[in-house]
């Protein structure tokens, strides 16, 4: 079982910056697609992040502005967030799929809030 734990969330001006972290536990960050959604309120949870074997992937809403990386020896994905608009804010989930041979399987943390003030 795989278990994800968000940190680093909170309320910052626009302009600003914050780092979001996933703490993993259960299986390896190595060997796990990764990605980092969010939840804006009223609308459904979308993609902002992915970070697989073959490379990292962003929303074009984020680009330019987000970074996401993952430290495997600390089992750690993160999410930089610079340049924050108010347009960001949401509720942010940490997401991994770990395959097991034909099969995978999806994981969300509980998520972590962000809100950015115009």
């Amino acid at each position: 079982q795989v278990q994800l734990v968000e940190s680093g969330g909170g309320l910052v001006q626009a302009g600003g910056s914050l780092r979001l972290s996933c703490a993993a536990s259960g299986s390896s960050t190595s060997v796990m697609d990764m990605a980092w959604y969010r939840q804006a309120p009223g609308d459904q949870r979308k993609s902002v992040a992915i970070i697989t074997s073959g490379g990292t992937f962003y929303a074009d809403s984020v680009k330019g502005r987000f970074t996401i990386s993952r430290d495997n020896p600390k089992n750690t994905l993160y999410l930089q967030m610079n340049n924050l608009k108010p347009e960001d804010t949401g509720l942010y989930y940490c997401n991994a799929v770990r395959s097991l041979g034909a099969t995978s399987r999806a994981y969300w943390g509980q998520g972590t809030q962000v809100t950015v003030s115009s």
